[in-house]
């Protein structure tokens, strides 16, 4: 029975993918995405240029398949009498889509791998974990900042860094008010789920090796957020450096 499940999950995420083909349906997937707020008909269309009827049709398959999810609302604020119907709007959905062809379960062997780890006594595991990470955190780092060319500049080091976060799935952006880089995305959310603490370290861990290989003063902290990854990049100018610590919140184990 798992096993029909599995291959019909499969078939779904083929197909929720497949959707995404089509250029303009991509683009408002994108869209969709990047925005923090829900995106309506009218501004879809006005971002991608294209008229509300196909930008209305483009968005309701993706939300047929289950990519976004809609919801309600009045751009206008009013409410009442008088004040028109609430529009339909759209949001990315939590949902998690992954295609692997023969199928893969690289997610159950990471389970497997963080209970065992969760499960060994003192601070070796975790150390062993955050050592590793901050490794191949800091080898992209100097990948990352060779690109950038012989002598960067600060805008091209930050650049640098946005694009290096960007490839490997966190959804940068920056807070234009605190120069603060947020990540939309944590690559390993079903993981930190279940073993939070972990993750955390190994993540933070990673972000620091990246960001002391890049040098775009710009200092990783654990600033756990809902709908977040759990660490940003806070601008260091004028400010003194500080400590992080991996939160504890009780989670239940498993894999």
């Amino acid at each position: 029975m798992t096993d029909d499940r599995d291959a019909s999950d499969q078939v779904d995420a083929i197909e929720a993918v497949a959707l995404l083909d089509e250029p303009n349906r991509r683009r408002l997937y994108e869209l969709v995405v990047a925005s923090r707020t829900a995106v309506g008909r009218d501004e879809a269309a006005a971002a991608l240029g294209i008229s509300r009827e196909l930008a209305a049709f483009h968005l309701d398959r993706l939300l047929a398949s289950g990519l976004v999810r809609a919801e309600y609302g009045r751009r206008s604020g009013r409410s009442g009498p008088g004040a028109g119907r609430p529009a339909k709007l759209y949001r990315r959905t939590g949902r998690e889509i992954a295609v692997s062809l023969p199928p893969r379960r690289y997610d159950r062997a990471a389970g497997v791998f963080a209970e065992g780890l969760s499960r060994l006594e003192g601070p070796a595991a975790a150390g062993a974990v955050a050592e590793v990470a901050g490794e191949r955190g800091a080898a992209l780092g100097v990948e990352a900042r060779a690109n950038a060319g012989p002598r960067p500049s600060r805008t091209s080091l930050r650049s640098a860094l946005m694009d290096l976060l960007t490839r490997e799935g966190y959804e940068p952006k920056v807070d234009a008010a605190s120069g603060t880089v947020c990540l939309r995305n944590c690559p390993y959310h079903a993981l930190a789920t279940t073993h939070r603490d972990l993750t955390c370290t190994m993540n933070l861990a990673w972000a620091k090796g990246v960001a002391s290989a890049v040098g775009a003063r710009l200092q990783p902290e654990l600033a756990p957020s809902p709908g977040y990854c759990c660490v940003v990049f806070r601008d260091t100018r004028g400010r003194p450096a500080t400590r992080s610590r991996v939160p504890h919140h009780p989670v239940s184990k498993g894999g």
